[in-house]
């Protein structure tokens, strides 16, 4: 029997144009990213230093050294807004998880209509934000909205939603919570099509019940997607602003003011955008923090 000649693997080294080419396909995209975040974070954080007013022009900015950032800790609402922003996150992230991880089990142990429900379940996150807070805006008005005529036709008390600092910040986090569950259901919804049957079965023949189950066999099998769903939903949330500029203002009192809502207030509508520069460059730090 012939013996096929072994193939030789090639020592040829690649010419310096061959490795320069991948470096300037990518380069193009390179310079926008570079342009369109790192040129706009460093102005922000030279204009931080100034007390740049935009009617003035950038020319008549004097440099205040941290009097932007010393002002902007020493400002009560700024606080409130901090601490409300960080509440509102975990409180909506933790909420979200969990019931976007029990609609998705639900779902995905359904034997049919699965298709329809899981259509159902993605209208209130393909809706804009502006859409739903003016819609909930509507349902929940204390003159003409429907949930307070169904809860005075049951002899319940009725409510300003939006105006009463014991449930205006509740109120807000349950539109957002509304609409931002199915997005964590689809991507858990996902993640549990990867999970093989055969481990439910090995589970079952070992005597795990339906809990242990869930425990040991699907939350080990859908981790990644457990922490990037909590990572983006983390991101997304710290920058809530449509909803509570237009449901709230920060109002009353300030108990729904977020971060950027503060700083819209404070910062974008007044012009002072030293002073607003200054709040982003702090939001952005306690972010990655």
């Amino acid at each position: 029997m012939e013996r096929k000649p072994a193939q030789l693997k090639s020592t040829r080294t690649p010419r310096l144009g061959e490795k320069a080419f991948p470096r300037l396909m990518i380069t193009p995209t390179l310079a926008v990213l570079i342009i369109l975040t790192a040129y706009p974070l460093i102005f922000t954080f030279l204009y931080s230093f100034t007390d740049y007013n935009y009617l003035k022009g950038p020319g008549s900015a004097k440099f205040v050294f941290l009097k932007s950032y010393i002002s902007l800790f020493q400002n009560a609402y700024f606080r409130q807004a901090v601490l409300n922003t960080i509440k509102f996150t975990l409180l909506a992230v933790t909420l979200e998880m969990v019931f976007g991880l029990l609609v998705a089990v639900f779902v995905n142990s359904l034997h049919h209509g699965q298709k329809t429900v899981r259509t159902l379940l993605l209208l209130p996150y393909l809706l804009p934000a502006v859409t739903v807070a003016l819609s909930w805006k509507m349902m929940l008005s204390s003159n003409y909205g429907i949930v307070n005529q169904a809860l005075s036709a049951l002899g319940l008390p009725v409510y300003n939603w939006f105006m009463d600092t014991h449930t205006a910040f509740n109120t807000i986090l349950l539109i957002d919570i509304w609409q931002n569950v199915p997005f964590v259901f689809l991507l858990l919804y996902a993640s549990l099509q990867s999970v093989s049957e055969s481990q439910y079965e090995a589970a079952r023949i070992d005597g795990a019940n339906a809990v242990q189950q869930f425990f040991y066999v699907t939350i080990p099998n859908i981790k990644n997607g457990l922490a990037l769903c909590a990572l983006l939903r983390t991101i997304d949330t710290f920058r809530l602003f449509e909803k509570v500029n237009i449901l709230t203002g920060g109002g009353p009192a300030g108990t729904t003011s977020t971060i950027t809502q503060f700083l819209y207030n404070y910062g974008i509508k007044n012009l002072k955008f030293g002073f607003g520069s200054a709040g982003a460059i702090v939001m952005r730090s306690s972010f990655s923090v």
